[in-house]
């Protein structure tokens, strides 16, 4: 999984969607659940997947937890949301469910677009593969020898080593700048140059190198900017008809586009951006001038064409895109679980590939098993999307008999009274206040204005999972058996330590 710093709470869950490594352990097998799968039509899958909504953690002899998608929608104050299936390597069906903007009742369509986020990345990444394959980069040449509008500024840290385009698409390049909030449509846009130079009106820092390249592993939604740059600056083409001309047009992406902003007479298409408190974003959502990382528009039945044809050609089955050794380099993870644009991990059989995408007011999980022939997208219009998504993976996962996003089954287990008042206290994590309290007879953690309370599951007296999260916790313990340290865990993105305060 990416070693991603995150900087806020609230940014580990987003990490965690981007990299679709949620709670992932006692699943169905995958066997059982095709064959389950095939003997029903679409219609009942359906049915039992928006009825079969799931926490991440089940308590042995407890009664299973179940949602329906409407109430779990309802809760975390998500609009709309958009599903697309993959079953035997075909798009088996795509549903929109609720509405594209608060309080109005224009519904969610398969065809309705959603901001991708980082699942721009990938795709946009393909398109440099295309270029690679034709002659006209090279994986790792220097970029500064393609660049013309812009170069990476050198510094002590690429005396030896330099910025190349499978750095940039593995966030192996030593680049800053994570992401992007994007601007209010009222705003003004900057260029990509000054974007990269991080100079009004842009609003993040400069895209600069401050590792060596190839040292290390860090998401830099920065360095997908540059690539942008470079495929603009290589071929003379805007960036939105190239990425037509390169895969969205021979991949049949017919709803798709990179344009930003999105095209006035699209608009009425778009699903509206909403925060977390359900209010939608002035404008109805920002523009992303950083399109390589952050600026598709698309719906889940493209992502997943996109999928299918990187599946055939993975498989030796297609050249629409790739070749099968380039898309196996693609495929092939570089550091920890990134390959060549999308993450990837498993092995055999359960290998998969995929991203999550984290705009605000929207976010979105892909996910494909190229060997089982099964996947989804899942795209939502809401900042409450990072908590519902997982919930819909399981469900999907149960329900087609996927090998990973099962819920992790934990024995009940007491804690004696005195262990747990030696955990009760005010902890400070990332610059935040989290306090854990015992509230009717439950231990829970609350981390104001950051997360939802959480319950806190005891597997031993350090060791805790969160209840509606399944993210390992553990604390450290003096030798009265007082904690003096917390640990948040969500599998994705590196733990969050924190020192107890009170």
């Amino acid at each position: 999984m990416p070693v991603i710093r995150p900087r806020s709470i609230s940014t580990l869950i987003a990490v965690a969607t981007l990299a679709g490594c949620n709670a992932r352990s006692e699943t169905p097998r995958a066997d059982s659940g095709t064959a389950r799968a095939d003997a029903v039509d679409d219609t009942t899958h359906i049915d039992r997947v928006v009825s079969g909504l799931r926490p991440p953690v089940e308590i042995e002899g407890k009664p299973a937890t179940r949602w329906t998608l409407a109430e779990r929608m309802t809760n975390y104050k998500v609009p709309g949301v958009s599903i697309a299936v993959i079953q035997n390597g075909r798009i088996a069906w795509a549903r929109g469910f609720g509405v594209k903007e608060a309080g109005k009742t224009d519904p969610v369509t398969p065809t309705t677009l959603f901001q991708a986020a980082s699942i721009s990345k990938p795709v946009a990444a393909t398109a440099m593969l295309r270029l690679v394959e034709r002659g006209t980069l090279n994986l790792d040449t220097n970029v500064n020898k393609y660049l013309k509008s812009w170069k990476v500024p050198d510094n002590k840290f690429t005396t030896t080593e330099k910025v190349t385009l499978r750095r940039i698409v593995s966030h192996t390049a030593g680049l800053t700048v994570h992401g992007f909030p994007g601007y209010a449509t009222t705003d003004p846009i900057p260029t990509v140059v000054q974007v990269l130079d991080g100079v009004k009106p842009a609003n993040t820092d400069p895209v600069r190198v401050d590792t060596t390249p190839g040292a290390i592993e860090r998401y830099s939604g920065g360095g997908t900017t540059i690539m942008q740059q470079l495929l603009v600056d290589v071929t003379g083409k805007p960036f939105p008809a190239l990425m037509q001309e390169l895969v969205l047009g021979p991949v049949g992406m017919t709803s798709s586009t990179y344009e930003q902003p999105i095209p006035a007479a699209r608009a009425p298409e778009a699903a509206h951006a909403h925060r977390q408190d359900g209010k939608e974003i002035p404008g109805g959502w920002h523009v992303y001038p950083e399109m390589a990382p952050a600026g598709l528009w698309t719906t889940p039945t493209d992502l997943l064409k996109w999928a299918i044809a990187i599946t055939d050609a993975r498989a030796g089955r297609s050249t629409t895109l790739l070749s099968q050794s380039m898309t196996q380099q693609m495929l092939t993870a570089q550091k920890n679980e990134v390959g060549l644009g999308p993450f990837v991990g498993g092995t055999g059989r359960n290998f998969h590939f995929g991203h999550g995408g984290a705009n605000e007011g929207f976010h979105s999980q892909l996910v494909m098993y190229p060997e089982l022939g099964v996947g989804a997208a899942i795209m939502t219009n809401g900042d409450g999307g990072p908590l519902l998504i997982p919930e819909v993976l399981r469900a999907l996962a149960a329900e087609y008999g996927w090998p990973d996003y099962g819920a992790e089954r934990v024995a009940p287990l007491t804690l004696d009274p005195k262990a747990v008042a030696g955990l009760v206290g005010t902890y400070l994590v990332q610059g935040l206040e989290a306090r854990v309290e015992q509230d009717s007879g439950r231990l829970v953690l609350r981390v104001p204005k950051q997360l939802p309370d959480q319950e806190l599951i005891p597997k031993s007296d350090t060791s805790f999972v969160l209840a509606s999260l399944g993210w390992q916790v553990s604390f450290k313990r003096d030798a009265s058996g007082r904690a003096t340290a917390i640990s948040l865990n969500p599998g994705a993105g590196g733990a969050l330590e924190g020192k107890r305060t009170k």
